[in-house]
């Protein structure tokens, strides 16, 4: 059994929803992930702003012109009557509920209800047209299975427990649809995956039921060795470790959330990310295997890092400084991306400085601190075991003409990370890109 994702943009339209369905509609059993319609979660969103400002009247005229834009999709969708009353009746039953919950007082569970309405009509409609055209199909409530622990993560144990008894073994042919990002919390109370959202519903699931493989549908043809807005000639990567995905997805590639891997990392589920707008294309197949060992796959770049630079007589042959500067860090709930020391000082650098003055503050106070704005990490990522030997010679080598702040290499096997100033960023893509790539051709 295969798992499969569409995002908003698949199911934007009629005409989306049609070709999603031929697409999966092969005669094997699968079960499909789908996000809301492509606009939908913004809408609601707006719907929650009204409510926070004590507008529940303008909620509900926003909500008419999202409902509008439904039954505009109904008639261009269904062929029947039947179906089509089936369908308006449905959706215009959870757009009455959310004019209901317009009436009660705005909370966090409430908007998290509120948003998840999105996935709810949209698999609806799938499911419906489905039917209409006479295809095997259960509707599955992702409600009822997926469930977020008390530590806030998913709990994949509740998530295998609850969905395998929903699938019917007997059924060799039949399609499952299913809601991707939302999901209860332990309380009961609605949630949602947040970080990567309906790819995190597909690869929990597909691994909870031990799929063959994990489908993520985008408008993208899989992962590209360079940013291709940027860099001209770039090339699709057919095939990455589970690990230099996770490396690329951090550093700003388009690919998977770090966090969506893990999953199907553990239980070694493979993962493909296709294009629906080209379904013949061969996209990005993600697992455990090194498939071309000694080789660099890609190279990405994350911006709006800030660089901080903490010098120090005090750390001079002394133990404990790192641990005062990481507790600085910690205190303020603020990630480090990378690292470098001497023995006279250590630097870092950040991603989100809404704490940057607090953290700034108490630094001061064990040494003289150096802040740089405007940052830009260039992340170079394949199989950079320390014992393949000539390629960070090659990326250093790329950077020569390129001010370059910070350098990190030996935290992975898989990645050698450049910050430089994001003025020097698509400078910095090119060089390397020649470097590294353009001398194999």
């Amino acid at each position: 059994m295969k798992v499969l994702k569409f995002g908003g943009t698949s199911v934007g339209s009629a005409e989306r929803m049609q070709g999603v369905v031929n697409l999966i509609n092969d005669g094997k059993t699968k079960i499909v992930v789908l996000s809301a319609m492509s606009g939908t979660t913004n809408s609601l969103i707006e719907f929650t702003n009204y409510l926070r400002n004590g507008n529940a009247n303008g909620a509900c005229e926003h909500s008419t012109f999202l409902q509008a834009k439904y039954m505009q999709t109904i008639n261009e969708l269904y062929r029947t009557e039947e179906v089509k009353a089936a369908v308006t009746n449905k959706v215009n039953e959870i757009f009455a509920h959310l004019r209901d919950l317009a009436q009660q007082a705005l909370s966090d569970d409430l908007e998290k209800e509120i948003v998840a309405q999105g996935e709810i009509i949209s698999t609806n409609m799938v499911t419906f047209y489905m039917q209409e055209q006479g295809i095997d199909v259960k509707l599955l409530n992702a409600l009822e299975f997926m469930r977020l622990a008390a530590n806030g993560e998913p709990d994949l144990e509740y998530i295998r427990e609850h969905l395998l008894p929903l699938l019917d073994t007997d059924k060799k042919n039949r399609i499952y649809i299913t809601q991707g990002f939302i999901c209860m919390n332990h309380e009961g109370s609605y949630d949602n995956l947040q970080r990567g959202g309906s790819d995190y519903t597909a690869t929990l699931i597909g691994s909870a039921v031990n799929a063959e493989e994990v489908q993520i549908w985008t408008d993208i043809d899989g992962v590209h060795n360079n940013d291709p807005r940027v860099v001209e000639n770039t090339a699709p990567v057919r095939n990455l470790h589970f690990e230099e995905s996770a490396e690329l997805a951090y550093f700003g590639a388009k690919i998977l959330h770090p966090t969506c891997i893990l999953p199907a990392k553990l239980t070694g589920t493979p993962v493909r990310l296709l294009n629906t707008m080209d379904p013949k294309a061969e996209g990005t197949r993600i697992d455990n295997n090194l498939t071309r060992p000694g080789e660099i796959k890609a190279i990405a770049a994350k911006d709006n890092i800030t660089a901080i630079k903490i010098k120090s007589g005090r750390m001079l042959l002394a133990y404990g400084f790192l641990r005062k500067v990481f507790e600085i860090f910690e205190k303020y709930r603020t990630s480090i991306d990378m690292i470098c020391t001497s023995e006279v000082g250590v630097s870092v650098s950040i991603d989100d400085d809404r704490r940057l003055d607090d953290i700034v503050a108490e630094l001061q106070k064990i040494g003289t601190i150096t802040v740089d704005h405007n940052m830009c990490i260039i992340c170079v990522v394949g199989d950079l075991n320390w014992e393949n030997t000539g390629f960070e010679a090659r990326a250093m080598e790329a950077m020569k003409d390129i001010p370059v702040r910070m350098v990190s290499y030996g935290g992975s096997n898989y990645n050698i990370s450049f910050l430089v100033r994001e003025e020097d960023k698509v400078r910095a893509l090119r060089a390397l890109s020649a470097s590294i790539f353009d001398s194999k051709k």
